[in-house]
């Protein structure tokens, strides 16, 4: 039998179509071999960051002429180390922050700057929305904490031509409540200046020098940012009185009270930075921080009186939607002895009245039963203070 090959039927189509298809497994291979790869590359890089050790942390005290740095290291003494060649020599001075290895003790990375760590234990506002038109009573206290803050900070050539220096630091002292911190926010908005808000406590650091640590990146921090005033809250929590012998956390703090009083009255130069400090507890101050050319002048932050209550009452109500003309003198006398803050909770209580009923607009009615509220709750709070130190 004899023929040519054209004779017999030949689907090429079927050929097609199994290429076809044989193809589209070999690019699908290739795409699901690719993520195989990139998945490997993935784990292999977390697990020479598990095996890696870890790094050490230091600060550069200065650089050497043969090329090696001078670093105080985190966790022991001065070294004297050499720096990576990956690394851009101009980026290491005085004062930078880098990471050491831990086998050969060489500098292998220039950390960025603290500033953003500092950040995260403040409150930093560029401008406050605090006025002193929105603090209440207080004008004799308001007119003093113009004179020794905003004065030298908006006008400081009129204390050299007189020449004088104003005072570097001031102490609020009174109850709580009554607008200390306001007091502060409004001052700094006054005159134009960055507000560094903290907390004393968060000066407690768990490791011995990071307190005092924090204390000098504040004031490099309010350096930098100047004309700036730092505002340190409950300063009593590391300014108590010394004692000769305590416990290794009493001295860390004592050492941290120490870089504060150096910053403050030492060798650098304050310059458009004013330092306000507020507490609670004046009686437990330790007298070093008190003495002239620290916080040297002392501004007393007392409960407002009738009239202070009026006037807290009317900035309050300035912001309400009230059904009604509101009788402030009746509020003030009711009020006795409340702060500027037991009087905020009394407008927000009134609110809350209202609001349970349904209404969009505060009464007369409503105060007068908020003021009753928050009266009964500070007498229960009284009595409980006092059965707890019956026990004590």
């Amino acid at each position: 039998m004899s023929g040519s090959i054209d004779d017999y039927p030949v689907s090429r189509s079927g050929d097609d179509s199994i290429i076809k298809i044989l193809e589209e497994k070999v690019k699908s291979m290739q795409v699901e071999i690719e993520s195989l790869r990139k998945e490997l590359i993935y784990y292999k890089s977390e697990f020479e960051k598990l095996m890696s050790p870890p790094l050490i942390e230091a600060t550069v005290l200065d650089v050497l002429e043969d090329g090696r740095v001078v670093v105080r290291s985190s966790s022991g003494p001065n070294l004297i180390v050499n720096v990576s060649h990956n690394i851009d020599y101009g980026l290491i001075k005085p004062g930078s922050v880098v990471a050491l290895s831990q086998r050969g003790s060489t500098v292998v990375e220039v950390l960025p700057d603290r500033d953003d760590l500092l950040v995260k234990s403040l409150e930093v506002i560029d401008r406050p929305n605090v006025t002193f038109t929105d603090i209440g009573g207080l004008d004799e206290q308001i007119r003093e904490i113009k004179e020794v803050v905003q004065l030298p900070l908006t006008n400081p050539s009129i204390f050299k031509e007189i020449g004088i220096e104003p005072p570097k630091g001031i102490l609020l002292y009174g109850p709580p409540g009554t607008g200390k911190t306001m007091l502060a926010k409004a001052v700094a908005r006054e005159s134009n200046a960055t507000f560094l808000h903290v907390v004393a406590s968060e000066f407690a650091q768990k490791f011995v020098g990071e307190g005092a640590k924090l204390v000098k990146e504040l004031f490099e921090l309010a350096r930098k940012k100047k004309p700036s005033i730092v505002f340190i809250d409950e300063i009593d929590a590391i300014a108590a009185k010394r004692i000769e012998v305590g416990t290794s956390g009493e001295r860390e703090i004592q050492r941290t009270l120490m870089q504060l009083l150096s910053e403050i009255d030492g060798f650098n130069n304050l310059e458009a930075v004013k330092v306000i400090a507020a507490t609670n507890r004046i009686d437990i101050l330790d007298p070093a921080i008190l003495r002239p050319g620290r916080f040297d002048r002392l501004i007393y932050v007392p409960l407002p009186n009738e009239k202070g209550r009026e006037e807290i009452f009317k900035i309050y109500l300035k912001r309400m939607k009230i059904s009604e003309k509101i009788d402030v003198k009746t509020l003030a006398l009711m009020t006795n002895e409340f702060s500027g803050a037991d009087i905020k909770n009394v407008c927000i209580e009134a609110a809350y009245q209202a609001i349970r009923e349904g209404r969009t607009s505060v009464s007369g009615t409503d105060f007068i039963a908020a003021v009753n509220y928050i009266k009964s709750k500070k007498n229960n709070l009284t009595k409980n203070v006092e059965r707890s130190e019956k026990f004590i």
